[in-house]
């Protein structure tokens, strides 16, 4: 392909110049300095290279650094950094060299923000490594993270070009680690958008669907916040106040949360825009001007006190201030208000980068101490890494990360946020470690509760202890915070390897006894004779006595009788043994991989599959390949986490199989019903009908009806004739 080099040159100059014109910071001589030497730098590392779009490969830093510029709002040093986070990884500069040109703050992000891209292990996934690597480099410096999250966002505004298993790939990487990442450091528009983007490409036809309905409606949203307006800005303006009111659609994810949530249509879902009231005021009135628009609109409008969030009294721990309700507005429909100043808004707008503004010698104010204590939690965790796996550290950081919050009081009246659903054993951690390892229960409000009472908004907590008192596995199984899960599991950790050691001393000799030899061939096999995973599974059961000689006496009779059997089996002076394989479901019915090979598989049981459902292969550790459906909840978390073992799939013969699908209906009670379901089911569609539970409440009927199905048609026609049953309203698969 002929490429013009002069066009193209000019067009990475303009894209230069709209970096710099564009940023949420002021920048002086220096900042600007820094930037062009960066740029420059950049532009030398790339000049040879193209992005799959047949592009320039330096579009890509550049729009990474007016992300970070301009849409997070972060200063000189993290758009230098943007501009060469590709720059070690991509090119023959090291890590040594951008330490001689900028110093070593700018060395150590972009190393921070450079792949681990070779691994010697075929096992590990890169990715996952990756994940460890970024969380690692958070505690350090956040500016790696925000970085990180703008090179995402640019890379799903411009995913059209990979191929479509990429693009799965790289849309549950981002909804499962960098959205969260954007929640919590307050970019809610970064995570709406790499959520919306996210479900665009994980399940185009939902995101469509959704997509299409928000824009025929955009008009009339249009025209009722004009209405709403005009009714609300009269009185705002009788009080003297200086305001502006937009409003916007809900993030198409949001939505499609909703639906699932409250399995409602996109028709049900009553409050899929928002008003927003945007106040001007001086620090002193904020929360004053605030309640006095939240009265003038609720004089206007009814509003549902149940949906009314008051996150300016106690903000969010992200650093959100906002009031939000939900009001019978114009029409008599639904609508969300949110009301803030201008200041709330903007960190609102641009989250963590609006408290801490980075200076050279990366100086940076402190009031936020919320955030501070959430980036300590995550040093705690990293403190006992070593003894998790990385989904493992993941799950317990990222535990925190969506997390309604829930605030309490200490005895001394300071205000702690926990995420909602803590305990008052998580309220003993997140005070001090020490205070929860030996935590026997709580004053509450006086009230003497147990360790595991689960926190309330307002709570007044003591912490009672005990020097005898030590953490135990049960703990865990109601702890929520990923401080104290990490800390309760680093002690029984510790602990558990002289049981495991006192266990494998019990198995040696008991062995002897038995006249077996103690090794690893040996222990594999009583390992699969137990149902055990691993050797420390077994080394624990045998301490505890749940494996005794008498289990142990059965083991070594089951031994001796396979001995005979196969003994039996063995053809006359060969040594060649019969192999025994368990049956696996019919190899022709789907193929797998690029070349659509034939393979032994079976199905997941974390969802159903039948014959047109979109489907992948995923190769378990021991138990081959599993058929998964594309929709399972389980898809995200093997995509993001172990991409390298998804296989693409595919149907090509399907006459023989059928599956069982469990679907539900719901809709007004009649005389009747249950006959005309059945009638459907049975004599129109000739399906095999394995279950039906049938409750009615109220007039309401509910029903969940098992089937045996041979494909997605069969089960789409099914869905069309029970929903021209009389009074069904909804009729969905599960």
């Amino acid at each position: 392909m002929v490429y013009d080099l002069e066009q193209e040159n000019k067009e990475i100059l303009a894209r230069y110049k709209a970096l710099i014109g564009h940023t949420y910071r002021t920048l002086d001589e220096e900042d600007n300095k820094l930037i062009r030497k960066a740029f420059d730098v950049a532009l030398d590392a790339h000049k040879d290279q193209r992005r799959k779009t047949g592009e320039p490969y330096i579009y890509h830093p550049i729009e990474v650094a007016q992300i970070v510029a301009n849409e997070i709002g972060l200063g000189a040093t993290s758009i230098a950094c943007a501009l060469l986070h590709d720059v070690i990884e991509d090119s023959e500069y090291t890590y040594e060299d951008l330490g001689k040109i900028f110093g070593a703050k700018v060395a150590d992000i972009v190393q921070g923000l450079t792949k681990i891209s070779i691994m010697n292990h075929q096992n590990i996934s890169v990715q996952s490594e990756n994940y460890r690597k970024l969380l690692l480099t958070l505690s350090e410096d956040f500016r790696v993270i925000l970085i990180k999250i703008a090179d995402r966002l640019h890379n799903m505004r411009t995913l059209d070009s990979m191929r479509p298993d990429k693009q799965r790939k790289i849309a549950s990487e981002t909804v499962y680690i960098y959205a969260p990442f954007a929640h919590r450091l307050g970019l809610y528009n970064i995570k709406s958008e790499l959520e919306d983007l996210s479900l665009k490409y994980n399940n185009p036809e939902i995101y469509d669907e959704i997509s299409q309905k928000l824009s025929a409606a955009q008009e009339e949203r249009e025209q009722y916040v004009e209405q709403f307006k005009e009714q609300v800005s009269r009185r705002l303006k009788d009080e003297g106040l200086n305001f502006t009111i937009k409003g916007r659609a809900k993030a198409i994810s949001s939505i499609y949360r909703k639906m699932l949530k409250q399995n409602v249509s996109f028709e049900e879902v009553y409050d899929n825009y928002a008003i927003r009231i945007i106040y001007k005021s001086d620090f002193k009135n904020e929360k004053f001007i605030a309640w006095k628009i939240y009265s003038i609109v609720t004089d206007l409008y009814k509003s549902n006190p149940s949906r009314m969030r008051d996150w300016i009294s106690q903000p969010r721990s992200t650093g959100y201030e906002s009031l939000h309700l939900t009001a019978l507005g114009p029409d008599s429909r639904w609508v969300e208000v949110q009301i803030r100043s201008e200041r709330m808004d903007e960190i609102a707008e641009k989250g963590v980068a609006a408290h801490y503004k980075y200076k050279e010698g990366y100086q940076k104010n402190t009031d936020d101490r919320n955030f501070e204590q959430w980036v300590a939690q995550i040093r705690d965790v990293l403190e006992n890494q070593q003894s998790l796996s990385t989904s493992e550290l993941l799950d317990n950081i990222k535990l925190n990360l969506y997390s309604k919050e829930v605030f309490v009081f200490t005895p001394q009246g300071e205000i702690r946020l926990l995420p909602a659903g803590s305990t008052a054993l998580d309220f003993a951690f997140d005070i001090h470690t020490d205070l929860g390892m030996k935590c026997l229960g709580a004053k509450v409000n006086n009230k003497l509760m147990p360790i595991s009472y689960v926190l309330k908004n307002g709570d007044q907590v003591d912490i009672l202890s005990s020097n005898n008192q030590k953490p135990k596995a049960d703990w865990l199984e109601f702890v929520v915070t990923s401080k104290a899960k990490s800390k309760i599991k680093a002690f029984l950790n510790s602990t558990k390897q002289s049981v495991i050691d006192e266990g494998k001393e019990i198995l040696r000799r008991k062995l002897r006894h038995m006249k077996l030899n103690f090794n690893d061939d040996e222990i594999n096999k009583l390992q699969k004779y137990f149902g055990l995973k691993t050797s420390q599974e077994l080394f624990l059961q045998v301490q505890s006595g749940d494996i005794d000689s008498a289990a142990l006496k059965k083991y070594l009779e089951s031994k001796n009788l396979f001995g005979n059997i196969l003994q039996k089996l063995r053809k006359p002076g060969t040594k060649k043994e019969v192999q025994i394989s368990e049956p696996v479901t019919d190899a022709d019915m789907i193929v797998f991989g690029k070349d659509e090979e034939k393979m032994n598989y079976s199905f997941a049981k974390c969802c159903t599959v039948i014959p047109g459902d979109k489907i992948f292969g995923f190769i378990t550790i021991g138990e081959g390949i599993r058929v998964h459906n594309e929709n399972c909840p389980n898809a995200v978390n093997l995509r993001a986490n172990y991409d390298y073992r998804v296989m693409p799939a595919k149907w090509v013969n399907s006459e023989r199989f059928t599956n069982r699908v469990r679907i539900e209906l719901e809709g007004l009670d009649r005389i009747g019903m249950i006959s005309d379901i059945t009638k459907v089911i049975t004599n129109n569609l000739n399906i095999d009908m394995k279950s039906m539970s049938i409750e009615s409440n109220d007039g309401i009927f509910l029903g969940t009806i098992t089937l045996e199905v041979r494909n997605r048609d069969q089960l789409n026609e099914t869905f069309k004739q029970l929903r021209s049953v009389e009074n069904i309203t909804k009729v969905r698969r599960v």
